[in-house]
């Protein structure tokens, strides 16, 4: 008999034990707990490196919302550069996870239907959105479904669902677009400011003067169609661009002509 290996996610310790007691009593689901997205990057690391993988993450949508956040994915920090910190909820929990154990299926847990953060989920790499209450039949099937490649959601959020992600298409078509106009300059000093560089950072960076710097991100600005540095690097992260730290390369195409 093929086992599951299931790691619940929940802060919420009464819910995570019953949960995680139903379902050890199937006889082909092994399961295991943690009450924080921190405590189950650490349970995942060790289980990979033990050589017994966790095959399906049940994490609550809500997790840590009670808690003052300590950090996020890359994709949702400010300054884009070092080490991402610890997740703090479940969708960013769901991120990392795609990211540092991309063979674990999860599948997140809500109490309430919320198509907007059920396409987040989605998009961070969720395989499934699942009602709390549901019965442990469904979840099961929900679990099992996962593990064939299959993606699930409750039938009343999919219209929902569907809307929130042609219009997140939408968004990120429009400011793929827009940052397409740039210069090659422009597009190197959007990527430091994605990275979190000042003005200053930028120059020494580029091997530019910060007045020319101050007109580069001027004209930035002015083609994104945004008043802030924060609007232009939201933009700049819908339309996928790199911060120059993880990019590797500006250094060494910095000898190009402003």
């Amino acid at each position: 008999m093929v086992r599951i290996r299931v790691l619940v996610v929940d802060d919420h310790r009464i819910f995570a034990e019953s949960l995680a007691a139903a379902l050890a009593a199937e006889p082909d689901v092994d399961v295991s707990a943690a009450g924080s997205g921190p405590a189950a990057s650490r349970c995942l690391d060790r289980a990979a490196a033990e050589g017994r993988r966790f095959d399906v993450l049940l994490v609550d949508a809500d997790l840590g919302a009670a808690v003052p956040a300590t950090g996020a994915v890359p994709a949702q920090r400010e300054s884009g550069s070092g080490p991402p910190p610890p997740p703090s909820d479940g969708i960013a929990l769901v991120a990392g996870v795609r990211l540092a154990h991309p063979t674990v299926r999860t599948v997140v847990l809500a109490e309430r239907d919320d198509p907007r953060r059920a396409a987040l989920a989605l998009q961070a790499g969720a395989s499934g959105w699942v009602a709390k209450d549901c019965s442990l039949s469904r979840l099961l099937a929900v679990v099992r479904g996962v593990l064939r490649e299959e993606t699930h959601l409750p039938p009343a959020l999919l219209t929902g669902v569907l809307r929130e992600l042609t219009a997140a298409r939408k968004h990120r078509s429009d400011s793929e677009r827009l940052v397409e106009s740039l210069t090659p300059r422009e597009h190197e000093v959007l990527r430091c400011m994605v990275a979190g560089l000042g003005r200053k950072d930028v120059a020494a960076r580029l091997f530019l003067s910060p007045h020319t710097v101050r007109t580069h991100m001027q004209n930035v600005l002015g083609k994104l169609g945004v008043h802030s540095t924060l609007a232009a690097v939201a933009l700049a992260r819908r339309a996928g661009v790199r911060p120059a730290e993880l990019a590797g390369d500006v250094v060494e195409r910095s000898g190009q002509l402003a």
